[in-house]
């Protein structure tokens, strides 16, 4: 049956549309100036609004409602209570109100607050974020929130966002009122996310204790066939994939969620879902909605969807791409170079000030993707470096040294493609190519930060790049405010920024070593892994960047550095835990009753006939002995490291500790175990194999 998608899109929101008809007037103006122009709200409101929201869900069938939160652990937090109140002994009504709205209570002590809250200091606040619209879901009514400790420090993902959001639109304005734009109240920015993701069969993720534990193989060797071929990439959907897809964009879009794209990704078993751009911080609700539904949609498929950055070893990891841009209230994208950029000094501002910010905050854009789990793409020739730098495209960059060298642009215009086939269309193509190995690309109207991990809560990285090219406005405008010649002070600042901050703009193959040895002569920061990241983050130039755009405090930041490493150090942990249960109780084992079986029927065949030969059983018995031995001895090492690093009681010590030797412990331990595992007999090895999760049973 045909599914009539306008009519069920959003049907599940508290949309403007819906707010529109059933606020009276003068609410609901109220109401949308909050939204629109992030001016407090009027308190005196908040009952009427409660009220509506609470008898649309109640018809959409809810019965509980939840303030839903981001705490500092990278997902979301929730808790349901229900419309009713007593009348009497033996009657209830479905009330809510405005107070129950604006502000709910949550234990702050249970959630990762880096030192910020004790044991016995549990209360915490969520407060309303009206600009996130509500939704009901699973019979409940889901209120997007900000999450604050007793004594008001952030102690969520949300409220360091808004703010950001703030200063980005506070000193941008400032720069839109040098070109003469008096009638922009507000700047918003933008942010599209795609999500890659794998997909393996229900009955075999149960069998993987590290999937289970951990999200990702920690053993295994590599299949007959990989991604080699390349013929998975854009390939056609298989049927029970379609299935999936079909069900997840159907709830996605009930929800609002502009689910555009999706497509099989490189590797075997991967695959992608690409949703429209939207205002950041409804962004990065609907991301962490789309991670909670496609987990959600393949259990009904009886598939488990793994957001892991590298569930596989050998082949290509899972990312996302933020998609970020900066639009006036009335809808202008600012990043839009228009035909003939070279003269759109406005534009070229702005990207100078997207420069300057990459360039000085490039430490703080490589934390705001360090994960442990991230470790595994970045630098791997699968995604960016860890290194980061910006790609503006060829028209760009020309542009750009034209401005250094204070001579006039002169471009080619785009060119026309004709493929040489007469009932094939020709069209104009784009003036400049793309650059898949980027960190941070401009792709036509937007830059695409292409670091992140798949798993991660998207906040950080937008909070990251708001703040730090508010910045670059601020400092923009202090200069141009007071300049007698405006056009004259542009064009030097212009030559200026980009002569100072060119280092960072590179073209070329940021997968290459020769690119690894370039940035190193350019002074560019090379922070291979999480902790080595981590330890720039409150370094005196970030902490003032945050504190003085009131988008984070000195105490706030101190919280999150803390929480960077505990975490850092707590999922190698669970991973070397994982491999030791593995190896010692299956693994071992299994290898053991093979070269046994190998034993007795090489026994058996010598006492029936004492001349026939046995190599194959003696090789196998002999590599696999040794091997594993090697197996226990390394298992034995892990041991002692996870051991050293788990009694070190300094956070940063011991995140060091789990980075540099329990880590490489663990790359020993399953060198060995891959090793052995080809060379055992299917029916003895204890886990499905690469080859059945990635290309069995979907």
């Amino acid at each position: 049956m045909t599914k009539n998608i306008p009519a069920i899109f959003g049907c599940m929101v508290f949309n403007d549309e819906v707010m529109r008809e059933r606020l009276p007037k003068d609410v609901y103006k109220s109401l949308t100036k909050t939204i629109g122009t992030g001016r407090p709200i009027d308190a005196s409101i908040a009952d009427i609004v409660a009220t509506a929201m609470k008898d649309w869900a109640i018809e959409k069938g809810a019965t509980h409602y939840t303030h839903w939160f981001q705490p500092l652990t990278g997902v979301t937090a929730e808790k349901h209570d229900s419309f009713i109140s007593p009348v009497g002994s033996c009657k209830i009504v479905m009330e809510f109100s405005g107070k129950e709205l604006i502000k709910g209570e949550s234990d702050a002590s249970s959630f990762p607050t880096g030192g910020l809250r004790a044991t016995f200091e549990a209360r915490g606040y969520t407060a309303w974020d009206p600009a996130s619209y509500a939704f009901v879901k699973d019979g409940t009514l889901y209120i997007p929130t900000a999450f604050c400790s007793y004594t008001g420090e952030a102690l969520d993902t949300k409220t360091p966002l808004l703010r950001s959001m703030d200063a980005i639109s506070t000193q941008g304005l400032r720069i839109l009122r040098l070109f003469g734009d008096t009638s922009s109240k507000r700047l918003n920015n933008t942010v599209g996310a795609e999500q890659e993701y794998f997909i393996i069969d229900k009955e075999m993720y149960d069998k993987r204790k590290d999937l289970l534990y951990t999200g990702r193989t920690l053993f295994g060797a590599p299949a007959p066939k990989g991604q080699e071929l390349e013929d998975h990439y854009f390939g056609p959907l298989k049927t029970r994939i379609s299935a999936y897809m079909a069900d997840l964009d159907e709830e996605l879009w009930k929800l609002g969620i502009n689910a555009k794209t999706k497509h099989n990704e490189a590797a075997p078993a991967q695959h992608e879902l690409a949703p429209i751009y939207e205002t950041t911080n409804m962004a990065v609700d609907h991301n962490l909605l789309i991670m909670e539904y496609m987990k959600k949609i393949a259990e009904k498929h009886g598939l488990v969807c793994l957001l892991h950055e590298k569930p596989y070893k050998g082949v290509n990891g899972s990312g996302k791409h933020d998609n970020w841009s900066i639009s006036t209230d009335s809808g202008k994208n600012l990043l839009d170079p228009g035909k003939t950029p070279a003269e759109n000094v406005k534009f070229l501002l702005i990207l100078a000030a997207i420069v300057k910010a990459v360039d000085d905050y490039q430490d703080l854009l490589r934390i705001s993707v360090a994960h442990a789990g991230n470790d595994h793409r970045l630098g791997t020739h699968e995604a960016p470096p860890a290194i980061v730098s910006i790609f503006v495209g060829e028209e760009l960059e020309d542009i750009i040294k034209s401005i250094i060298d204070g001579k006039t642009y002169k471009g080619a215009k785009a060119g026309i493609m004709d493929l040489g086939v007469p009932t094939v269309p020709t069209f104009r193509k784009d003036t400049t190519d793309r650059n898949r190995t980027s960190p941070l690309a401009f792709t036509g109207n937007k830059f695409e930060f292409r670091m992140l991990g798949s798993s991660q809560n998207i906040a950080m990285p937008n909070i990251v790049l708001n703040t730090a090219v508010a910045e670059s406005f601020r400092q923009f405008a202090d200069i141009l405010e007071g300049a007698d010649d405006f056009d004259a002070a542009v064009s030097k600042l212009l030559k200026d920024t980009f002569s100072e901050h060119k280092r960072i703009i590179f073209d070329g193959n940021g997968y290459s070593k020769e690119w690894e040895e370039e940035a190193a002569r350019r002074g560019l920061l090379n922070l291979k892994t999480s902790v080595d990241a981590y330890k720039c983050f409150n370094l005196e130039k970030n902490v003032k960047l945050f504190t003085e755009h009131g988008v984070m405090s000195e105490v706030e930041i101190n919280s999150r550095e803390e929480i960077y490493f505990e975490n850092y150090a707590k999922i190698v942990n669970i991973e070397a835990l994982t491999m030791i249960e593995m190896a010692h109780r299956d693994i071992i084992p299994a290898v053991n009753d093979y070269v046994a079986d190998l034993a007795d029927t090489a026994g058996a065949k010598l006492s029936v006939l004492p001349d026939v030969d046995c190599s194959v059983e003696k090789d196998l018995i002999k590599k696999l002995s040794a091997l594993n031995a090697q197996a226990y001895t390394s298992v034995a090492a892990l041991q002692d490291a996870e051991r050293r690093a788990a009694g070190i009681a300094d956070a940063v010590a011991r995140a060091e500790a789990y980075c540099y030797e329990v880590i490489p412990a663990m790359e020993k331990l399953r060198d060995v175990v891959d090793t052995m595992e080809p060379l055992t007999a299917s029916e003895y090895w204890p886990y499905p194999s690469y080859g059945d999760m990635m290309f069995k049973g979907i």
